[in-house]
């Protein structure tokens, strides 16, 4: 027993077992990083990211102004303000998020009875001013436009469990 104890300190056996497993690592075993800025991996459906207000394929903007999202929004990020039309119909005139407010929660989202209002698959949106972060109507239905395709199809892929 003493022997044994002896030759493994003497020939430093937990060292050369922990280099074996670091050279492994470091030739033999795939990476399991990305070069991020040029790669990105793979997002669900579920991501919530940068809001965006959506429109109908006709072009005329989902919102209905029920003010369900302004209601349940526990950080009460979001603010609107509504207006009848001359049709009878409802339409906001205005629709602000304060994104330094909003905690990501997806309620709005949820809440929301004709999918206007959606957490999409953008989370590259860094700023340099606090106000950049003040979203209001024309911002949030520029990026639903922007991003319509994806996020039709993030509906469209999670419709089953909703």
């Amino acid at each position: 027993m003493q022997v044994a104890r002896f030759i493994n300190s003497f020939l430093l056996v937990e060292i050369v077992k922990g280099m074996a497993l670091t050279l492994k690592y470091m030739f033999f075993v795939p990476r399991a990083t990305l070069n991020y800025p040029h790669e990105k991996g793979p997002i669900s459906p579920r991501f919530r990211g940068e809001h965006a207000l959506r429109r109908y394929p006709n072009g005329e903007e989902r919102c209905i102004a029920c003010k369900l999202c302004e209601a349940i929004c526990p950080a009460l990020a979001i603010t609107i303000e509504a207006e009848p039309r001359d049709d009878g119909s409802r339409r906001t005139t205005r629709y602000d998020i304060d994104m330094t407010k909003c905690i990501y929660c997806g309620l709005c989202q949820e809440a929301c009875p004709v999918d206007a209002i959606v957490e999409g698959p953008n989370f590259e949106y860094a700023v340099e001013t606090r106000e950049e972060l003040f979203y209001n109507k024309d911002k949030l239905l520029e990026n639903g436009d922007r991003w319509e395709a994806q996020i039709a199809a993030n509906i469209a892929a999670d419709s089953r469990y909703r």
